[in-house]
């Protein structure tokens, strides 16, 4: 059969996959269209098996908000930064994070093997071999978190062209223009600060004992002839020092030194006559965590060489 230009363009355009794949697939199965996309899904997914050891730790963090009620967070890692900035794969992460907001998925298990929203006959991970085809590197759904506010509101921040995001989730009996600002101001602290907690109270007695016994260690090398009354009062200055640092409402407010992150709250909430409480808060860093591939390209080249 005579594969035409029209039915390769038809094929690129059902599946995504370059000119080349499209003409071999339909030279394969004898111009028969669904045959072809299942040959380029089969395609696929062998050239996705051969990149899956690849590393994947650039790409970005995106996020939804809907109705300021509820909202989602999702890290889809590739090969280069040059992937994370393509339009292809950008519009992927958010049609990603877009199903995730409406997702029951309890797990990264459970949301690959759901239906895929934008093509319910295949599953959230055969869309992701299928773009791993199209794209040609290794793409990783990493992490995903939903999160929702029965009293109050959700707001999000991207930082970097999605190299951080944000959400943070507070209780308020008003929900306006200004506690919105106050709240995205919040989530750009939590992005240049990077906090462990909202507030001392979610500091476990656990992790604050183990780090009195560190202090204590400290303290009693640095000072060996002090008493034991003044280390313990160092302890405790020193413990502060440290609280202020990782609980959110504890720091000092970036935008306003003469502030903690609690007291600027605390203003907007008091000239807004609200009640406002930052609740949780969630922050992904594209690739925390993840060993970066570094190219040695003198070896590349060595290693094509023979040499």
């Amino acid at each position: 059969m005579t594969i035409t230009a029209a039915m390769v363009k038809e094929l690129r355009e059902m599946t995504g996959a370059g000119m080349m794949d499209c003409k071999k697939a339909l030279a394969n199965t004898d111009g028969d269209m669904d045959k072809a996309v299942e040959y380029l899904r089969e395609n696929g997914m062998a050239k996705a098996a051969k990149k899956a050891g690849r590393i994947a730790a650039e790409g970005i963090v995106k996020t939804v908000v809907k109705d300021d009620k509820v909202a989602a967070i999702v890290e889809v890692n590739s090969e280069t930064d040059f992937v994370a900035k393509n339009d292809e794969f950008q519009g992927f992460v958010e049609t990603v994070v877009n199903q995730i907001v409406d997702s029951e998925a309890a797990d990264m298990d459970a949301f690959m093997a759901e239906a895929w929203a934008a093509d319910t006959t295949k599953t959230v991970k055969d869309a992701l071999v299928e773009k791993i085809a199209v794209i040609g590197e290794n793409l990783n759904i990493r992490r995903f978190e939903k999160v929702a506010a029965d009293n109050g509101c959700v707001v999000s921040y991207i930082h970097g062209g999605g190299r951080i995001g944000v959400l943070v989730v507070a209780d308020t009996d008003v929900v306006n223009d200004d506690i919105k600002a106050c709240l995205k101001n919040v989530a750009m602290q939590v992005a240049a600060m990077s906090p462990k907690y909202v507030s001392r109270d979610e500091v476990s007695q656990e992790y604050m004992e183990h780090e009195k016994e560190i202090l204590l260690a400290q303290a009693k090398k640095e000072n060996p002839e002090k008493p034991e009354n003044i280390i313990e009062k160092m302890i405790i200055g020193r413990l502060n020092k440290e609280m202020k640092e990782i609980c959110l409402l504890d720091q000092v407010y970036v935008q306003d030194s003469d502030l903690t992150v609690a007291k600027y709250v605390d203003k907007v909430a008091k000239e807004n006559n609200a009640n406002v409480t930052v609740k949780k808060f969630v922050r992904f860093e594209t690739g925390e965590g993840l060993e970066k591939k570094v190219d040695d390209f003198a070896a590349e080249v060595a290693a094509q060489a023979g040499m």
